[in-house]
Order: C-alpha cells, then structure tokens, then sequence
C-alpha cells in the first residue's frame, strides 16, 4: 500500500475566493452568508444563501469555455487549477495515464437544468441549447478537469449528496493507494443557489428562514432551524509519497484513513443514535493505524439541523467518549452548506489547521444544545498543535464519509 499525501488545494467558497482568502477568512470566523441577490427570492420564504458573489470565468475557465459549462463545472474548474498549481502536476513531470480524477457533485448542473426547461416552456423545445445535456450532467466536473489536464487516468464521479466531496477524495485515495494511480485531481462542487434549489429544501423545512446573515446558520446551536444553503468548490492534488517525493514536491499534508457506510435508514433524515456516522468514523480512525485520542480535531458535519447535529454529536460520544477532550467545529456557520462541495471545502480547511496549528471557530453557536454535549472549538481555544484531524460528511440517503488526515511528517 502507497502513502497518500496533498500536494495542492484549491478553494473557492461564499466567505473566500482562493486558497489563502479562504483559509484566512475561515481562521478569523468571516461568515460569508449573505441576502440573496442572483434572483428575486421573495416568494420562497428564504432570504439568505452563501453566495459567491466575486468570481469571473475568465481568470482561470476562459471566457469562451464558461459558455459550455455550467457553473458548479466553471467552479470546479477554477478550484482543480489552483490546485494544480500549487502542486506543480504538468506532463513533464507525471505522465498523464498516471493522472485521474474523481470529482463530485450533489446535483450538477442545476443551474442550466433550471434555464433551458423555462426556455423550453417559453419558447419550445427547439430553442433548447444543444449543450443542455453536456453541460447539466454530474460527471462534467470530472470531465472538464480531465480534459483541461489530460489526465487519462480514472476520471469519474461520486454523487451521494451532502457526501459527494468527501467520498470523492476518499475513493481518490484509495485509488493512489492500492496503486492504481500516482496522481489524482480530486474534490467536489456544486451551484444551487437559483430558485428551483431554494424553493425544494424550502419545500422540506430543511432551510432557516432567519432573515440575519449572521445568526441564520447556527450549527450546534438550541435555536437552530435549518441549514443555510451555500455554493462553491474544493479541490486536492493527491500524490503517491515517492511520485511526489521523486519530483520534489511541497506536501502539505497526508490522508491515513476514509470510513464509508450507510446508515439503511431514511431519505432524508439520519439515523438518530448516529450508529452508521460512528462506524465510518472509527473505520477512518482504525484505517489510518491509531485509537481516537489521538485526533486532536474535527470537523463536523455540522449542518445546524436539529436531526443532524443531534446525531453527529452522539456519534462522536461513541467513538470518542462523552468526556473526550477532542476539538469541534462545524464551518457551515460561516459558509452555509454546500452540499456536494461541502466536504471538499472542510477537508482543505482541516489540512491547512494541521500545517497552521490553528483551526477554524464553531461560528454561530450562541447557547450551545445540551443534546449537543461536544467541545466546541472558540476563539479562546483554536490554536493548538495535534497530529490527527478527522473531516465528516453524511448526505440524504444515508451516506456517511469520514477522511482521517495527518501532519506531515516523513515518519
């Protein structure tokens, strides 16, 4: 088996455009959550998102390449080239049958689905785009970064919701792992702030209806009434230790473990003793060779439901203990959630705590739920060093992903 190390993450999130914004925003509790301004959300009985509102195509897409991608694809794209950059990957050094992608989505391109069927009602259905469909579909993340890159390698991708990022990465890694791959573009995107997506978890109560940006998303929290709905995308560089050795690269960290399971149990709603959670937790924790009090950190899921706080905060007791000193936090206070790009964006920010010895606040937290009986990370406590740090994600459907992550150290 091969070791798995990060060589370059790229970012883009509603409280931070790029890597070092973002990590810097995240790390002094900048809520990106704002009122909604990309359509006239009146009717929906929601009025605040995590919107990006700072990003132009034509940096890293190119002006005439946005045309034919949707945006959660121009998204992923922006964030797999930063990445790549902040890696150093080109085919002088990795051959491209020894480069793949796996990138995920929640939904896809949303967006598009949304503008070509009002085109279609409007104005009939030969006024469709041709590029309606290569455009929509979940996999053109993958596609579109494979193709810039020609990375011939794998290039698929994992939809299981609000888990898509993290399963994403984690099936990345096993990919460099058993030696199927040297190098793997990785992570997850996703753009549904429009009205379909907004008027749908509205029409599921899963949404907070709160009208101030910075008390709407309040993971943990005995007032919280939903999760705030976000956008944006997360991407790795993953490497084979003696590939990224051999050519040199800055590591900036390594994956030791990844636990995946179902919970079996409903749609929508998690299980409520968060037995499927713990066991994809203590898979991550025993893949990667070590027992729980040797995380230091993680990062929750968190998504400020009554049902998934609750649960995730039991299933950290049982893997952890209900005295555990390990440290929590959940960013979906500062950016909302952003479903299958969710667990992209929290794996950079767990990665970049490790290289920092600092980690991001339980922003949004005011009085802390008693079912929720977990150590929340403050601004009074999120500067210390530990070696291990563990991400969570669990999406609609019952899937759960948990990525175990190390320091670096060649040890």
């Amino acid at each position: 088996m091969q070791r798995v190390v990060i060589t370059g993450m790229g970012v883009i999130a509603p409280n931070g455009n790029g890597y070092e914004n973002f990590v810097n925003n995240s790390l002094a509790g900048k809520i990106g959550i704002k009122k909604i301004s990309k359509f006239d959300a009146s009717e929906t009985g929601i009025t605040v998102a995590g919107e990006i509102d700072d990003f132009d195509p034509k940096e890293y897409v190119g002006k005439k390449e946005a045309r034919r991608m949707d945006l959660y694809s121009q998204y992923a794209v922006q964030t797999a080239s930063e990445a790549v950059k902040m890696a150093g990957i080109n085919e002088e050094n990795t051959k491209p049958e020894d480069l793949g992608v796996i990138f995920g989505s929640g939904i896809g391109g949303l967006t598009t689905i949304e503008q070509q069927v009002i085109r279609m009602h409007d104005k009939g259905p030969r006024r469709v785009s041709p590029f309606f469909i290569p455009m929509a579909i979940a996999n053109m993340a993958a596609g579109n970064i494979s193709i810039r890159f020609n990375a011939q390698n794998i290039s698929t991708s994992i939809v299981t919701a609000c888990a898509s990022g993290t399963n994403s990465i984690g099936e990345a890694y096993r990919q460099i792992r058993e030696g199927r791959a040297q190098a793997m573009i990785t992570g997850g995107s996703e753009a549904t702030v429009n009205e379909t997506a907004i008027s749908g978890f509205a029409a599921l109560t899963a949404l907070s209806q709160n009208t101030d940006p910075d008390r709407a998303s309040l993971p943990f929290d005995q007032d919280r009434n939903g999760f705030v709905l976000g956008e944006g995308s997360g991407a790795m560089v993953l490497e084979s230790l003696e590939h990224a050795q051999k050519r040199g690269a800055k590591i900036l960290g390594e994956i030791v473990g990844y636990g995946t399971t179902s919970d079996a149990y409903h749609i929508t709603s998690p299980d409520p003793d968060g037995k499927g959670a713990a066991r994809a937790m203590q898979m991550a924790i025993d893949e990667a060779g070590i027992t729980p009090d040797e995380i230091g950190y993680i990062n929750a899921h968190g998504t400020a439901t009554h049902a998934n706080d609750s649960g995730e905060s039991k299933a950290i007791n049982q893997v952890f203990g209900s005295d555990s000193s390990v440290r929590v936090s959940s960013t979906k206070g500062m950016t909302g959630h952003l479903l299958g790009a969710a667990g992209a964006i929290e794996a950079v920010i767990t990665v970049a705590g490790l290289m920092k010895d600092k980690f991001p606040m339980n922003v949004g937290c005011f009085n802390q739920d008693p079912e929720c009986s977990i150590n929340l990370i403050n601004q009074d406590n999120q500067s210390f060093s530990t070696e291990y740090a563990i991400s969570n994600s669990f999406g609609f459907g019952g899937h759960n992903a948990v990525l175990a992550f190390r320091k670096w150290s060649e040890n």
